[in-house]
């Protein structure tokens, strides 16, 4: 079984501690939940499914009767409140106090890179521009950018590209892109970091309007009344239209400018709130 520490879902890591104990033994979910205080002899099976939660309180108890100790037991206890988080603000603090745990035991947490990269707009930005201006130092990278940086957060976020893997570093000092493109994947805790990019992105849009030349940039949009069944149709245009915007910039091998392209669609009115099924 992977270490607690490769884990970002206590239920995920709960079936399956239950699965390699019952491999070798004759352990049974009434035994388990029993070790753990509990009195429901399936509520550990309920809470592995999705069906239960977990308390913070309760937490200790479950990961006791895990036997897991010291840093384990914290990082186990940082899951279930990652998993509790109401608020995206929560779910990172529990997310990166994960990080942080895993870091210090020198482990790697799978969606720990994608959730860093996602977590700020530095990265994705500076992932294209260093490669498009060889030989330049962090002062003049972060001068760069918009809005403008320090050349200690230019030197953060290459180094941690660097070290995910994102950008490759020649003996020059020159970067160069390991992978055309990044996409999130099917990933439990990395939304949570690309939201929070979508607030970022979202403020810089509107300090473009002012704060950007006309003719170097293009805003425009729709307001239209649809169906569910158009809701869908639509989407899916959008991604195939995402797909053509990657491949248009993906076939030149410079770059002028880094642009960022934010495609919103979103409801205006609460009219499906009130349908009845």
């Amino acid at each position: 079984m992977k270490d607690v520490l490769e884990y970002t879902s206590y239920r995920q890591y709960i079936a399956d501690y239950y699965a390699e104990k019952k491999a070798k033994s004759a352990f049974t979910w009434q035994e388990f939940t029993r070790d753990a205080g509990f009195s429901s002899p399936v509520f550990l099976k309920y809470v592995s499914e999705g069906r239960s939660n977990l308390s913070e309180a309760n937490a200790d108890c479950i990961a006791e009767a895990m036997h897991l100790v010291d840093y384990e037991r914290e990082y186990f206890r940082e899951m279930v409140k990652f998993d509790r988080a109401k608020t995206d603000a929560d779910k990172k603090a529990a997310f990166n106090k994960m990080l942080a745990i895993a870091d210090a035991h020198k482990a790697k947490i799978l969606e720990g890179d994608s959730f860093r990269y996602f977590e700020s707009w530095k990265n994705p930005v500076l992932r294209e521009l260093a490669p498009s201006m060889p030989g330049a130092k962090p002062l003049a990278l972060a001068r760069a950018c918009r809005p403008e940086i320090t050349a200690a957060e230019v030197t953060e976020s290459l180094n941690f590209l660097v070290k995910a893997g994102m950008l490759k570093k020649d003996e020059n000092g020159n970067y160069t892109q390991t992978d055309k493109s990044i996409t999130t994947g099917p990933m439990d805790v990395t939304p949570v970091a690309v939201r929070s990019m979508h607030r970022q992105m979202g403020q810089f849009a509107l300090e473009a309007i002012e704060g950007v030349e006309q003719d170097k940039r293009h805003f425009s949009g729709l307001t239209l009344g649809i169906t569910t069944e158009s809701f869908d149709e639509i989407v899916e245009e959008i991604d195939a239209f995402r797909k053509r915007l990657i491949a248009i910039a993906t076939r030149e091998t410079t770059t002028d400018e880094v642009y960022r392209l934010n495609v919103q669609f979103f409801p205006m009115t609460k009219k499906g709130i009130n349908k009845k099924g």
